[in-house]
């Protein structure tokens, strides 16, 4: 399973590079804007940077609702770097794109999916990249785990070649889970992954092993 970091954080983004976990990153307009890059060009040139530390993909999404302005931008994203993915909604147009976008070979990444039936639109229209929200399933008191089951299950059937990329993890069980269910890719903050990290019995044996050594050697 492929670890994305999900921010637009240069320091995470490299951390999570360092630590040699991170196979790519997602962001969108509201992380950009909560690093404070605000405009076209320094949208664009924050990518370049994201771009210029991952060797693995990079999506970065399209404002445009309507087909002809998710292509254009999609396209100008795509010409940026050959990391990058191009993330399209999963709306009606966005399909459209993502079927103009696969004829061109331009990698596509279809976001803001919550049902099977979304899933099976997207694969069919050539979508590199499945982004169903876990969280916000959950939030609305659904399973967000049964629809990645689901989906994994559908795809596997039917061998879609689109990677299903579980997105909005909200704790490092998500992880697990989407690891046990078979999530080709998990995005989420690098928290997240780092919590992967910790055990309480790693704690105490670590403890152990160090005031032994401090018996011997002191």
């Amino acid at each position: 399973m492929k670890f994305f970091v999900d921010t637009a954080n240069l320091a995470q983004i490299q951390e999570a590079y360092d630590l040699g976990i991170l196979d790519g990153v997602t962001t969108n307009p509201s992380l950009m804007a909560k690093e404070g890059i605000s405009g076209q060009e320094a949208v664009l040139e924050h990518y370049r940077k994201i771009c210029a530390i991952v060797d693995g993909d990079v999506s970065a999404e399209v404002i445009a609702t309507d087909f002809e302005g998710i292509v254009k931008e999609g396209e100008a994203l795509a010409a940026l770097h050959p990391n990058i993915v191009v993330k399209v909604p999963m709306i009606k147009d966005g399909i459209k794109a993502i079927k103009h976008f696969s004829s061109k070979g331009i990698r596509t990444n279809c976001t803001l999916v919550f049902s099977a039936g979304q899933a099976i639109l997207a694969a069919k229209a050539g979508a590199t990249y499945l982004s169903p929200f876990i969280g916000r399933v959950d939030d609305i008191s659904w399973d967000g785990m049964d629809l990645i089951d689901q989906i994994v299950h559908i795809y596997n059937f039917y061998g879609y070649k689109t990677e299903v990329l579980a997105a909005s993890i909200r704790n490092p069980l998500h992880i697990i889970k989407c690891a046990e269910i078979g999530a080709d890719v998990v995005t989420c903050p690098l928290n997240a992954i780092l919590a992967l990290l910790k055990h309480p019995l790693t704690d105490i044996g670590l403890a152990k092993f160090l005031a032994d050594h401090k018996k011997v050697n002191s």
